[in-house]
């Protein structure tokens, strides 16, 4: 939904109609993920990415049907190996992709929950009953439900909406118990990570944090440091020690957690407080004898061995570099990794 959210909020400004294309389902090597989206417009404006090549051409066409009659289509493209490159999918790849018009309704719920840091899953209905193709609720994680299926269904799909949640995975999946196949649209706020220390690795860090579109924080209680000219772009910058910071920074399991200084005095605070919480990352700076060093002062602190174990430290994957920039590449490499083991760790 992020992608083609400006463009739709321009559109209706407009007075256009839009239908959304989303890919519901993907065998062997695809260019999108799972919840990619095309939306196009009545008068064919075009925001947005399924594939690429022959497939975002038929998509499009396909919309423009559902623009007349109303009627949701699920569509299927299965490439060989040979003609693979002609129509955009690499190595023989496959999807499925549902073209519906947009319901204004729910795209409003669901970016309001985004604009209030809220998970919503879109549960769609994609097989299995022709006369329920397309229809839809969305679940909120904080408790409220838009739309139904009927008091029977409704059952099911929130509990399947909840489970995707857990996992932050669109999925396809078949309710329990029912001859339906829905597809579980998650949307979630942005990735952030949180840097204590403004150090010049930070400075490359943020920047490459940004360009992935996730929010970006520092911490640092030193002016010298901690400076809105050192980090124009940040979305946060906090002046103060961590212990008065994190009270400012709800950590959760969208946040990776970071710590640069190299000085205790800052690092261990933060530990303290990163460990113990949902953050789905935490790492410091640090050779493996300054790591077996604090590992022994958290212990001492208090911390379990389980959450001293959460750190990753010597901090980064092994690239090799030595320059400060290399060093924010290897942290922010090293961040993705985790987050999407995790990911594929629990669908």
């Amino acid at each position: 939904m992020k992608e083609i959210l400006a463009a739709v909020e321009g559109w209706r400004a407009q007075g256009e109609t839009i239908a959304v294309a989303t890919v519901i389902q993907t065998w062997g090597s695809s260019p999108r993920r799972l919840g990619a989206k095309l939306a196009v417009t009545a008068s064919g404006q075009v925001a947005g990415s399924v594939s690429g090549g022959c497939v975002e051409g038929a998509v499009i066409e396909t919309a423009f049907q559902v623009h007349k009659t109303g009627q949701p289509q699920r569509l299927h493209f299965g490439v060989t190996q040979e003609a693979a490159w002609e129509v955009g999918l690499a190595c023989g790849g496959a999807i499925d992709v549902l073209v519906k018009p947009l319901n204004l309704a729910q795209f409003d719920f669901v970016r309001a929950a985004l604009a209030a840091d809220c998970v919503t899953v879109t549960v769609t209905i994609c097989g299995g009953a022709p006369e329920l193709l397309g229809r839809e609720i969305v679940v909120s994680a904080d408790g409220p439900v838009l739309g139904t299926f009927g008091e029977k269904l409704d059952a099911a799909a929130v509990a399947a909406a909840q489970q995707a949640m857990h996992t932050g995975q669109s999925a396809l999946r078949t309710l329990a118990g029912e001859a339906l196949e829905v597809f579980l649209d998650v949307t979630a706020p942005p990735l952030e990570i949180v840097m204590v220390g403004g150090v010049h690795i930070a400075v490359t860090l943020a920047q490459l944090a940004h360009t992935l579109g996730w929010r970006t924080i520092v911490i640092d209680p030193r002016e010298t440091f901690g400076s809105a000219e050192r980090f124009p772009q940040v979305d946060r910058l906090l002046q103060a020690w961590p212990q008065a910071a994190f009270e400012q920074v709800k950590l959760s399991p969208l946040s990776a957690v970071v710590m640069l200084t190299h000085d205790p005095k800052l690092d261990d605070p933060a530990l303290k407080i990163a460990l113990p919480s949902p953050a789905f990352y935490v790492g410091a700076l640090g050779s493996r004898k300054t790591q077996a060093e604090r590992r022994e002062r958290l212990l001492a602190a208090g911390l379990s061995a389980d959450q001293v174990n959460r750190l990753y430290g010597p901090v980064g994957l092994a690239l090799g570099g030595q320059a400060p920039e290399e060093i924010a590449l290897a942290i922010l490499a090293q961040i993705v990794q985790v987050r999407n083991q995790q990911a594929q760790a629990v669908m």
